[in-house]
């Protein structure tokens, strides 16, 4: 009873290193005295802020100060926003054991392949039945229903109670629009649940998600009807309707191309695991798809979100090898807008359309099914969890205040919501209270460009970010290192910024200027100091060039000392 009772005044502490204030880097870190749990390893695709960046992962700082704490890294399922930064942290985090389910573990150990240098990483397979016994802590699982397979929830139990993190989600109805396979969610809700996490990405989105088996319906009613060749765009990700269209494809005698790095990879795992085994000769190399007339052919493309190198967009703007779009072909893009893609997809849609293609896509016709929970999904989850707080998470700030606001619609008490309102903010949490602490851990972008992890700062970005908007432009002055003087008219190298042939006035005064410039520094200067003439370069130039442009590229001086 004493040991009980000292327990009970040591708080659950619960950290989110990513996924709120944003879309992607999911990851949550609880941590009950010297144990913590991580909770998903996730990437954020780049920007407009991030030029040149591949993608971001979580900032694993604090973790890496208390790596001896981490008992397990838990992935709830196989999507890159979850799973994808695990090669680049999992030594930083010391190895500790993953805890997944079969299809995710074989999503890691793929990726991993790429990363032959590392040791071979302990992966523990889960499923709903297992328990994890870790001291103070023990880990529980629940299925769950997302875009994928082998999702699953995860449950770690405390002192305090259950702390529920159920990842992406959605509830399933059938034909009467009931819910159904939610037994599972009401017997966990006879539970103590201390805290429920909850996905935040459609919560502004009325009613349910629409059900997967819809989309199926209609896929199939477009395959039967169309005339000619069906091509379907989709996310990599949504694996399970890959396997429906495939299935499709084998009741109407039809091929199926499947074209698509990310999506032929993931459809390999679902064959090798087992999940789903094609009738024979129904997928076809796309090398072969002219061998079968067009409308016995299907085929399933990636780049649904306008993507410059993917197979779709290559096959719009006439780029790809084996697939030529005919008249009367259907696309289909079975998928949703990601916000700031609109351009990209319409130009995509453009394209297509001007060779003769028909296009259908979810604002016209239910050919998307999202796996993220909408408003009725949320309200019905919190109703049968019963948590007594919530933490809304994976989404910006005004998602996260819907989700927080459709929580309160259902009777859970404001002062039992916490809305986190950055990354790395600390929050605790007992059995009498929750909290947002004023102390933070550092959460900032860690960004991956090329083989560099973390080594391309904000500087760089900015520098980036100027040479899009407005060029650059590079002066080389040869100047004599005795005199300080000028030796011939500087070069001017400019990208981005000007037409050199269009702008020999300007020119001709920035060349005067760069002579005056460097001969005022270099007057009674000796020896040169370089790095100073430099600095007078770029800041005049620069201002001269600005009130003659309006624009501010960037100005790089070169200096050759002869």
């Amino acid at each position: 009873m004493e040991r009980h009772k000292s327990e009970k005044k040591m708080p659950i502490r619960i950290i989110p290193i990513g996924g709120v204030e944003e879309i992607g880097r999911n990851m949550t870190v609880v941590e009950y005295g010297d144990e913590i749990i991580v909770i998903d390893a996730g990437i954020q695709f780049p920007e407009e802020e991030t030029p040149g960046i591949d993608f971001i992962i979580p900032n694993t700082e604090y973790l890496e100060k208390n790596k001896n704490k981490i008992k397990a890294l838990v992935i709830s399922h196989g999507h890159m926003d979850h799973v994808g930064a695990v090669p680049y942290l999992i030594d930083r985090l010391g190895f500790p054991v993953i805890y997944t389910t079969r299809f995710s573990k074989a999503i890691i150990q793929k990726r991993q392949d790429e990363f032959r240098h590392m040791p071979t990483l302990k992966i523990e397979e889960v499923t709903s039945d297992s328990v994890i016994n870790l001291g103070k802590l023990k880990i529980k699982f629940f299925d769950i229903t997302h875009a994928i397979p082998d999702a699953i929830g995860v449950i770690i139990d405390t002192p305090y109670g259950n702390v529920i993190y159920p990842g992406d989600f959605r509830i399933e109805l059938d034909e009467n629009s009931h819910p159904v396979n939610i037994e599972h969610y009401q017997k966990l809700g006879k539970e103590n649940n201390l805290v429920l996490f909850l996905e935040s990405t459609n919560a502004e989105e009325p009613g349910f998600s629409i059900p997967e088996k819809v989309v199926y319906q209609n896929l199939e009613k477009m395959v039967v009807e169309a005339k000619n060749r069906i091509i379907i765009g989709m996310f990599s990700s949504h694996i399970e309707r890959v396997i429906e269209i495939v299935k499709v494809a084998e009741r109407h005698d039809k091929k199926v191309v499947i074209d698509g790095y990310s999506l032929k990879a993931s459809f390999e795992i679902i064959k090798a695991l087992g999940y789903f085994n094609p009738k024979k000769d129904v997928i076809i190399p796309i090398e072969k798809i002219d061998s079968y007339l067009p409308s016995k052919v299907i085929a399933i493309c990636t780049g649904s979100q306008g993507e410059q190198n993917a197979s779709l967009m290559r096959i719009a703007n006439k780029r790809h090898k084996h697939i030529k779009i005919t008249k009367d072909d259907t696309v289909i893009l079975s998928s949703s807008v990601i916000p700031g893609n609109e351009k990209s997809i319409q130009s995509l849609k453009d394209n297509l359309s001007r060779q003769g293609a028909r296009i259908i896509h979810y604002g016209v016709a239910s050919v998307h099914a999202s796996g993220h929970a909408c408003q009725e999904d949320l309200k019905l989850m919190i109703k049968m969890i019963r948590p007594k707080y919530l933490i809304p998470i994976h989404g910006n700030h005004f998602m996260l205040k819907t989700n927080a606001d459709v929580a309160e619609s259902v009777g859970l008490a404001k002062e039992n919501i916490v809305v986190p309102f950055n990354n790395g903010i600390i929050i605790e949490a007992d059995d009498e209270k929750i909290k947002m602490l004023k102390e933070s851990v550092p959460a900032n972008y860690v960004m991956v460009d090329g083989l560099g992890v973390g080594d391309v700062k904000e500087v760089v970005l900015r520098d980036r970010q100027m040479l899009s908007q407005d060029g650059i432009f590079v002066m080389i002055t040869v100047i004599d290192s005795q005199t300080g003087k000028v030796k011939n008219s500087p070069d001017i190298i400019s990208r981005g910024f000007i037409y050199l042939k269009e702008s020999q006035d300007l020119l001709k005064q920035t060349r005067f200027l760069i002579r005056k410039v460097v001969e005022e520094a270099t007057g009674k200067m000796h020896p040169i100091n370089v790095d100073y003439v430099k600095e007078s370069l770029k800041e005049r130039v620069g201002k001269f060039l600005f009130q003659k442009t309006h624009r501010r590229p960037m100005v790089l001086p070169v200096i050759i000392e002869v």
